[in-house]
């Protein structure tokens, strides 16, 4: 469910307010050279992440799904000079690419991309002491999207700000279909968080370049 309008919009707002400079473009289209899929988040929707990194001041950032690392870069250049950010991908090739992308645009001193399931890496973060985190991206595999915010909230402290991406799942969310892993994850995260009390939230719909879909933020209050 895509709409030309939705995409002209989204191409003048980057063009005029959230503009891509070479890196970034340069790694959307060293991802699409690597066959990875086009799934990344659109520039104004980078530039959204990249606000509220800033407006959180963060200096610890975590994010769960790496892709080819253009919202990497974007939450990286939000970053001050000794901050750090962790982010974990799945599949090894996607990180390579990432690593590469994340290089071109200056921020491998900044920035360590770790590779395997999540659901292993995250329990060796907590381990290392990696927390806790100023803010958590989590754009991965959605059937583990409860488990994910589980974890970011284990490595958080009071006022760490939680991102979900791709909450809409097209309007699909609003109706349980116990036939498809994304949306059962997914409302099961809603479930969680709506029980947790140390998480308060929000969601929002959205449409544009990446069609109709949303975000979920999250502020741990305790």
């Amino acid at each position: 469910m895509t709409n030309p309008q939705w995409t002209a919009v989204d191409q003048y707002f980057a063009g005029t307010i959230a503009p891509e400079d070479e890196a970034l473009t340069g790694a959307l289209a060293a991802s699409t050279a690597a066959s990875l899929p086009e799934i990344a988040v659109a520039p104004n929707q980078g530039k959204l992440l990249h606000l509220l990194a800033l407006m959180q001041g963060a200096r610890n950032i975590l994010e769960i799904g790496t892709l080819g690392g253009y919202s990497t870069i974007w939450l990286a250049r939000a970053l001050p000079a000794d901050g750090r950010l962790i982010t974990l991908e799945y599949d090894p090739a996607h990180a390579d690419v990432a690593r590469a992308n994340i290089a071109r645009a200056g921020l491998d001193k900044a920035v360590e991309v770790r590779t395997g399931a999540a659901l292993d890496t995250l329990p060796r973060l907590e381990a290392e002491g990696a927390g806790p985190f100023d803010l958590v991206f989590i754009d991965a595999d959605k059937v583990n999207n409860p488990h994910y915010v589980a974890w970011a909230l284990k490595l958080s402290r009071p006022g760490t700000v939680i991102i979900v991406d791709n909450v809409v799942r097209n309007g699909a969310v609003a109706t349980p279909d116990p036939d498809n892993p994304a949306i059962t994850g997914t409302r099961e995260m809603f479930d969680l968080i709506a029980a947790e009390p140390r998480l308060d939230a929000t969601a929002v719909q959205t449409v544009g370049t990446k069609g109709y879909d949303g975000l979920l933020l999250a502020r741990v209050v305790a």
